[in-house]
């Protein structure tokens, strides 16, 4: 008598390749709209059947076992025989997943305004945007393209910037003229980790120290938001802060700037499939908006 075959489901099979290729259970359930309880489940149900795990489970990690390496292998090849057939490749399975993570003012001042323009170009992929906070310890190999700011990071630098001393006309008008740098003596400063002021204070031969009173934001949005209200003098990113500059919200002192100390940065990323078309579009619009910046600085000081 022939024994019965017992094959697993489709979607245990989907569930246990998603898992192996992205390296989570999360990620596995947001690539496929279920939950991570439910990968799960689905993945357990393939290991009973076959008698063995497929993963080693870990607080925090999930690796494959040798059978599940070579079990991959052949379901990586049964689903790509079936997602090869011309009826099962509809518009909507054809949709190529991207996660983006990038600090909140990036997000807001330079990835969301132009960010039509690689969707309307790519409708084939799907972005999801998650905001990173500095100096917390996040996930970042949960994203498939990751924009940082800090010193010394592998990658690329996505903006040639630079940093000069910004204020409201509200609170121009309540100090005592700002003529030249040492002026800045009787100006309130605002202050945050991501962008200190004592670089700028060398390079405008000012020999004073980093400031230890005034406020303190930690988010390079934050600090200009507080500028623009006339809280304080701000050392601002022009390609940051354009919109102000043009509006006249913020005017630019002195005409000396430096390289900020903690450039954004472009992280290693896959060279193939979604991420290098978006890794390209995003370097492209970094350029723009830097050229764009500098010309304004440039005609806004003209007109001061």
């Amino acid at each position: 008598m022939s024994r019965e075959l017992r094959f697993p489901s489709i979607d245990g099979l989907r569930a246990f390749e998603a898992a192996a290729r992205l390296g989570s259970f999360e990620r596995a359930g947001d690539e496929l709209a279920v939950t991570a309880s439910a990968v799960s489940k689905r993945v357990a149900t393939v290991e009973d059947l076959l008698g063995a795990p497929l993963f080693v489970r870990g607080a925090r990690t999930l690796s494959l076992t040798a059978g599940g390496r070579e079990y991959l292998q052949q379901v990586s090849q049964a689903l790509g025989l079936l997602a090869a057939m011309p009826q099962h490749q509809r518009a909507q399975q054809r949709l190529q997943k991207l996660r983006v993570t990038t600090p909140p003012t990036f997000a807001r001042q330079i990835l969301v305004p132009g960010l039509e323009s690689f969707t309307a170009a790519h409708p084939e992929i799907e972005l999801e945007v998650v905001l990173s906070i500095p100096y917390l310890d996040t996930a970042s190999g949960e994203s498939d393209i990751e924009v940082r700011n800090g010193q010394g990071l592998p990658g690329q630098v996505l903006l040639n910037d630079r940093v000069l001393p910004m204020a409201s006309p509200a609170l121009l008008a309540r100090l005592p003229a700002l003529n030249a740098p040492a002026d800045l003596a009787h100006a309130p400063l605002l202050r945050t980790p991501l962008e200190p002021w004592a670089p700028w204070f060398k390079a405008a031969g000012l020999n004073w120290p980093e400031p230890s009173t005034g406020t303190k934001l930690v988010d390079l949005g934050l600090t200009l938001e507080a500028a623009v209200s006339g809280q304080g003098v701000v050392l601002g990113r022009p390609s940051l802060a354009r919109h102000w500059l043009e509006s006249g919200a913020l005017r630019p002192l002195f005409g000396i700037s430096t390289e900020p100390t903690n450039p954004y940065v472009l992280t290693p990323h896959a060279d193939s499939g979604a991420a290098p078309l978006f890794a390209a579009w995003l370097t492209a619009t970094c350029t723009h908006i830097e050229q764009q910046a500098r010309a304004l600085v440039s005609r806004v000081s003209r007109q001061a």
